[in-house]
């Protein structure tokens, strides 16, 4: 009989250990549409301050949706607008504190609390990205298969694919794009669109949420467009295969077709004026005349493929061209330079 008793005595101690250890955090603020669904549940439900989550739990919001959670150690997450986080693990004990959280989507602030002999290894994962955390503050944004990360306090190591980390310090930013390694951390200079855009960043994750979202919604292409200034500089400075990456992260950020064609080009000048590749270069500017036939920068990317297709020794392709760009732009800024091209090829 007492042998009994002790086993159900146990059964029911390890019964509520586990469903502790199972339970993350709990809601402490929230605005606007917030949903959650749990590992088994297909359908959202909506979710609200003061509930418990736990793990394999997914939060979402909607576009002016915004939540805090605070975990079992008071560590934070303030998940912004258009956003969607997993807790796939998440465990603390006296020495030990481990956790990993998938967001799939959007913007988050991750403020992990540092407890002097505690062992601290968080992961805060996008599909082509790792942050890994040891007790300190990040925001992280994830765009499609781009991410942006913003150090706020100690060091973060940002990592796409394995032995690839990158040390993120805070007052610095780091990217990467397709799973290719983060980018060097670059300082956020004050009043720069950088500097702008984790403003807006930061208003988005504060204590409380904006009263509106225009800036925060906007933060990917500001970001862009800084990345096609950046990326210009990384060329100028010798680091091509740098410069090629964040022009490809430009374009996986945003939808804007004068950033994307402006980052198509800067590609396209990459590959053809400083790496010799003409082929890659040609299929960027292509990719501009097929894309967005009708903005400005197509008379550019008109100019550049007749260029790149002379240069390739296709001759009568080249001609064909700089004909074109003649016949559509008879007054344009490449007329001397398309006239000359076509003497010649004449004489050839």
């Amino acid at each position: 009989m007492i042998g009994k008793l002790l086993f159900i005595f146990i059964s029911i101690l390890l019964a509520a250990s586990q469903a502790l250890a199972a339970q993350a955090g709990k809601v402490t603020k929230a605005s606007g549409t917030v949903l959650y669904r749990t590992v088994k549940a297909a359908s959202y439900h909506p979710l609200h301050a003061g509930q418990h989550i736990d793990e394999g739990n997914w939060v979402k919001t909607g576009k002016d949706g915004w939540i805090e959670l605070t975990l079992a150690d008071n560590s934070r997450f303030t998940i912004a607008n258009n956003s969607e986080l997993e807790i796939q693990s998440y465990l603390v004990s006296k020495t030990k504190k481990t956790g990993s959280f998938g967001l799939t989507q959007g913007k988050l602030r991750a403020s992990v609390m540092k407890i002097a002999g505690q062992q601290t290894d968080i992961k805060v994962k996008s599909g082509t990205a790792v942050a890994g955390v040891k007790g300190t503050e990040f925001l992280m944004l994830c765009q499609g298969p781009a991410n942006i990360f913003f150090g706020n306090e100690g060091v973060v190591s940002v990592s796409g694919p394995p032995g690839s980390g990158v040390a993120l310090p805070a007052g610095t930013m780091t990217q990467n794009t397709r799973g290719e390694k983060p980018t060097e951390a670059v300082k956020v200079e004050p009043n720069t669109p950088l500097a702008k855009a984790k403003d807006a960043f930061e208003a988005s994750t504060g204590v409380l949420p904006p009263a509106e979202w225009e800036a925060t919604d906007n933060l990917p292409n500001i970001v862009a467009r800084w990345d096609i200034s950046h990326g210009h500089y990384l060329a100028d400075s010798g680091k091509n295969e740098a410069a090629l990456q964040v022009f490809q992260i430009a374009l996986d950020l945003t939808t804007l077709a004068d950033i994307r064609a402006d980052a198509r080009l800067e590609r396209g000048s990459v590959y053809g004026r400083l790496m010799n590749r003409p082929e890659e270069a040609l299929a960027e500017f292509l990719l501009v005349l097929e894309e967005y036939p009708k903005i400005p920068q197509k008379e550019t990317a008109l100019f550049n493929v007749g260029e790149t297709l002379m240069q390739m020794g296709k001759k009568d392709l080249a001609k064909m061209r700089l004909k074109q760009y003649l016949d559509e732009y008879p007054n344009g800024r490449y007329r001397s330079s398309v006239e000359t091209l076509q003497k010649v090829l004449d004489r050839q």
